[in-house]
């Protein structure tokens, strides 16, 4: 039996309940956003859900096509395990696993791949729980799993997981979206005065930039008569003001939460970042992006967006999470500061729902 004509079979009557499980990553929860509108127009009634981890959910709980939000604590679960509250663990897995069961849902979509989602897809319930294959034994826990369709283009395994259900993945369009508050709040910041976005953080060491890099493409920009804006997590701090304390930057790391922060990706005119869940937004809210990619590489093409992935594509690239360099990391050092900054002012005579880069026309021809 093919999924789509099971989850035909499961629905019955009523409205189809499906759970879409991504659990964390931004950037992932963003490529796979498109998930939702692809189910609604197969099944315009149906009753759409999200499970995530509590990092992400803001990214979700104001998205028109979903019916609710669900949260797995896994900090709370991972910290009764480690301290050997084992009775508390266990009270709190039947409680999260009757409170799946009640939703009573008729399709589990496992976006996430690893044994930890296809576990939760499996405690709903579902007749029918689709996902990855992976190298985790998921396969006891989904009733089909299949590969990843690992495209250059952008949200290709989330598209070919949309596919292989019937849905149609022809407009995969990413979705972030901004409550009334958020909108304010970047329209506040934005006072008619455009500005850049540097996105320089993210998780692993082999997907940086040189700070040296940073802090020269930085000063280029200001000395041209850009507005710039560096955002990150508060744990980014101390590497923001290390790095961007010498230039007239507008340090937004940790003082903006991650719905604010989108919200001044959203009213960015242009957006420069490393493979990272905020520069990826850059593509959701239609913002002229540049990504700088080298030992990873999660696309190449982007499709009807507008921007450019600035990627080297060295012998050993993409590494991922297997560096054979020692650290050197030439991957993302051979992209030089000079060259990314050509490439950006390419877009500045790109009008976004915000206007120019740059102040004045002057400093347009100077940086051009």
């Amino acid at each position: 039996m093919k999924p789509h004509q099971a989850e035909h079979d499961a629905g019955g009557d009523r409205p189809l309940r499906v759970l879409i499980i991504r659990l964390s990553a931004i950037g992932d929860v963003v490529f796979a956003s498109p998930l939702v509108d692809a189910i609604r127009r197969r099944h315009p009634d149906a009753e759409i859900c999200w499970l995530a981890e509590s990092m992400v959910a803001p990214l979700l709980i104001h998205h028109p096509g979903l019916k609710a939000v669900l949260i797995w604590q896994r900090r709370e679960w991972r910290e009764w395990l480690v301290r050997g509250r084992w009775l508390r663990l266990i009270r709190e897995v039947r409680a999260f696993r009757q409170a799946l069961r009640s939703q009573h849902f008729d399709v589990v979509l496992d976006a996430q791949g690893l044994l930890k989602s296809a576990f939760l897809a499996w405690m709903t319930g579902a007749p029918v729980r689709v996902g990855f294959r992976s190298k985790e034994p998921t396969s006891r826990f989904l009733t089909e799993r299949i590969e990843k369709d690992l495209t250059p283009t952008i949200s290709s395994e989330y598209r070919g997981l949309a596919a292989y259900m019937g849905y149609d993945p022809a407009d995969f369009s990413m979705q972030v979206s901004l409550s009334p508050a958020e909108r304010d709040y970047a329209e506040r910041f934005h006072e008619d005065r455009p500005y850049a976005v540097l996105c320089p953080f993210t998780t692993r060491p082999q997907k940086h930039w040189p700070e040296t890099h940073w802090r020269d493409l930085a000063g280029r920009m200001v000395e041209q008569g850009w507005r710039v804006v560096v955002l990150g997590a508060p744990s980014d701090e101390a590497a923001a003001e290390r790095i961007f304390s010498v230039h007239n930057i507008e340090l937004m790391v940790g003082r903006s939460a991650l719905l604010e922060s989108a919200a001044l990706v959203s009213r960015a005119s242009l957006v420069i970042g490393v493979d990272t869940g905020l520069t990826h937004m850059g593509w959701a809210f239609s913002v002229p992006t540049v990504a700088l990619f080298g030992s990873t590489r999660p696309y190449l093409d982007i499709g009807d967006h507008t921007g450019s992935i600035l990627y080297e594509g060295l012998s050993c690239s993409p590494c991922r999470r297997k560096p054979t360099c020692g650290g050197s990391f030439e991957c993302m050092s051979a992209l030089t500061p000079s060259g990314v900054l050509h490439v950006a002012q390419g877009y500045l005579s790109t009008e976004s729902s915000a206007g120019r880069v740059v102040a004045s026309s002057a400093n347009r021809e100077e940086a051009i």
